[in-house]
């Protein structure tokens, strides 16, 4: 379309169209990459303005852990027994889901994904 508007502006010679046809670009920029951008952003700082203690959550490096306490802008997370790691707040990407936990691990206590991987390369 905006190759359309471009010919009609060569062809014609229209001042006028052509002067219609920058911001219509900026317009478009703005619905295609500020606004979805301005929108991420906000959900971000709502979810990590809502932590609290107990939740699990993952990192922008992909690590999982479970929030333990909050010092100004850092978190304390424990990733395992007794391991506890300081990360940014801001390093937080998202929360876990724990209830939508998978049908295939319910039979076997303590059973991972990864269990289920080294079980299917061992059988082979």
């Amino acid at each position: 379309m905006l190759s359309l508007l471009a010919q009609l502006a060569a062809e014609e010679g229209g001042s006028a169209l052509s002067l219609l046809f920058l911001p219509l670009m900026f317009v478009g920029a703005y619905f295609l990459l500020i606004r979805p951008q301005r929108r991420r952003l906000r959900e971000q700082n709502n979810l990590q303005a809502a932590l609290v203690e107990g939740d699990e959550v993952i990192t922008t490096s992909g690590m999982y852990g479970f929030i333990t306490g909050f010092e100004g802008d850092i978190v304390w997370l424990e990733v395992d027994d007794n391991i506890q790691i300081r990360v940014a707040r801001a390093a937080v990407q998202r929360k876990v889901d724990t209830s939508s936990g998978s049908a295939d691990h319910a039979d076997k206590p303590g059973s991972t994904p990864i269990d289920d991987i080294a079980d299917d390369s061992s059988e082979k």
